[in-house]
């Protein structure tokens, strides 16, 4: 009897000071969400408009060397192109399986790295001569990319940023991405802008910036009504959301467009 009450009396502190202990984690992780700020509104100036394909499903949108490169999706139409800025029209581009559904790009060391949505395939290219050089095998989902010079940054519509070795496409490391409200999850197609990240969120009209070092969200963008306001309209429930985020770095301008919208925006972050 003696040993049935010390078993029961020990069991019951061991089961008080786990619960003591998960509650002492919530509330930490509680805490740390509420000590991140919530996002600065970055507020924009759109200076310029140039048609945009309509039959381009824009996954991966990048202005590199003075020229704008674009990457589309779906089965049968997935595409990589480099298109003249002022007319819309591809100038080069290369076609991928009809059967593969093709996603975000990006460009690094002359190679365009293609990922595709759900066949765990990565092309790599040619920059110049869009020739495909390499494979390589992706155990997610691919959405959007970019890189920060030496790492490869992947999303997966998940909350994470996933940083990949370039020569090897070996995983380096996770960062999760949080705002004050806590995870941010729908991440899309990638940009890296001066030390940042920024990601549109599937299926909204928001473009966010993220710390790469910490995953934190600290600022956002709102593009409601964007197309609107040109007197333009897309059949969003067909898809056609806002997708598409390019940087030139000489003029300081951004570019942002949609899947199969009729233009792309050049704008100035203020």
């Amino acid at each position: 009897m003696y040993k049935l009450v010390t078993f029961t009396f020990i069991t019951l502190l061991f089961l008080a000071c786990k619960n003591n202990a998960a509650n002492d984690d919530s509330t930490g992780a509680i805490t740390t969400a509420s000590t991140i700020a919530a996002p600065a509104n970055i507020s924009y100036n759109i200076i310029a408009t140039y048609p945009h394909d309509t039959s381009s499903y824009t996954q991966g949108l990048i202005w590199q060397n003075n020229a704008l490169y674009e990457s589309t999706g779906l089965e049968g139409q997935s595409r990589i192109m480099k298109v003249d800025l002022k007319n819309g029209k591809p100038q080069q581009s290369v076609s991928i399986d009809p059967s593969v559904f093709g996603e975000g790009i990006t460009i690094l060391n002359d190679k365009i790295y293609e990922l595709t949505w759900q066949s765990n395939l990565v092309y790599v290219y040619d920059s110049k001569t869009f020739k495909k050089i390499r494979e390589f095998s992706w155990d997610h989902e691919g959405w959007g990319i970019t890189h920060n010079g030496k790492e490869l940054i992947i999303s997966t519509g998940d909350s994470n940023l996933y940083f990949v070795d370039p020569e090897t496409f070996k995983l380096l490391r996770i960062v999760g991405v949080t705002d004050n409200n806590g995870p941010v999850g729908n991440l899309n197609e990638l940009e890296y802008i001066k030390g940042a990240v920024f990601s549109n969120i599937y299926l909204t009209d928001y473009i966010v910036k993220i710390d790469p070092a910490t995953g934190h969200i600290t600022g956002r963008m709102d593009l409601s009504g964007l197309l609107e306001k040109f007197g333009k309209q897309v059949n969003k429930d067909d898809g056609n959301v806002l997708n598409g985020i390019a940087f030139d770095s000489a003029k300081n301008s951004l570019y942002v467009t949609g899947k199969k919208w009729p233009l792309l925006y050049e704008m100035k972050l203020n």
